[in-house]
């Protein structure tokens, strides 16, 4: 096994995508990319501590105002900064205020020391995305400037063709599902320096596409039980997070 002399400890910050959704385990709750990673950087680093203040449903400026500061203040070696696109995805949208937030998280952030990492959030194909996709553009090619602000690492899931097939994806299709998760993984480990232990961006094998009624059955259970509720909370200001705290709020040892 590879040993991680690098990285002792680990925070992440965000919303759904760095919580977890939608890598369920048997409890109901979510494990995902994050959790997967510190798994395998405490396997090579005795001691290693592992926090996640990531909550579904947040928008920038809330992971900006509520975990950025404790985030820095954890002085961890590696921290990851995953947000705005739930800005993005909601009907109305300043881009250029969601940019400006984010450069504050980042900003925050990298006065704790450690290595920052920015992603790319994936997209899935489809036309659920499509209309949002300039806005998501713009904020990703905002990215770029910030990252060379701050001397960070940039994970690029969006340019990622395997992780745009819908077999990554939960029946929502606005999070991955397990296999996307641990392929996020492996993306963030080998853009942290760390050896590769398999091609993540790989194609899945072909498969025949799902008939016409599968998939209209499929699109009809999809709007009833995600669009519609989503659409629901978009147009009244709820969010998923509401009240819900972060699943591990403190820089402590990892445990599996």
């Amino acid at each position: 096994m590879e040993m991680n002399a690098r990285y002792t400890s680990f925070v992440a910050v965000g919303d759904s995508f760095t919580e977890g959704m939608s890598d369920g385990l048997p409890d109901g709750s979510y494990r995902g990319w994050a959790d997967l990673l510190a798994a395998r950087l405490a396997a090579s680093s005795p001691g290693f501590r592992y926090a996640n203040l990531a909550v579904r449903g947040k928008l920038i400026g809330q992971i900006a105002d509520e975990q950025c500061g404790p985030a820095a203040a954890m002085g961890a070696d590696l921290v990851t900064l995953v947000g705005g696109l739930n800005d993005v995805l909601r009907p109305r949208c300043e881009v250029a205020r969601v940019c400006a937030r984010f450069e504050e998280a980042a900003a925050v952030l990298a006065r704790g020391g450690g290595q920052l990492v920015l992603m790319r959030s994936p997209g899935r194909r489809g036309p659920v995305l499509e209309r949002f996709r300039p806005r998501m553009e713009q904020l990703f090619a905002h990215l770029d400037e910030v990252a060379a602000r701050h001397d960070a690492v940039v994970v690029d899931l969006y340019a990622s063709r395997a992780l745009a097939d819908p077999r990554l994806w939960a029946d929502d299709r606005l999070h991955l599902n397990a296999e996307g998760h641990r392929r996020v993984a492996e993306a963030v480990w080998q853009a942290i320096g760390l050896t590769a232990e398999e091609d993540w961006d790989a194609p899945l094998p072909s498969a025949a596409p799902p008939g016409w009624s599968a998939r209209r059955t499929a699109d009809l259970r999809f709007a009833r039980e995600h669009l519609a509720p989503w659409m629901g909370r978009r147009l009244t200001g709820r969010s998923s997070g509401d009240g819900r705290p972060a699943k591990r709020p403190e820089l402590l040892p990892y445990e599996g």
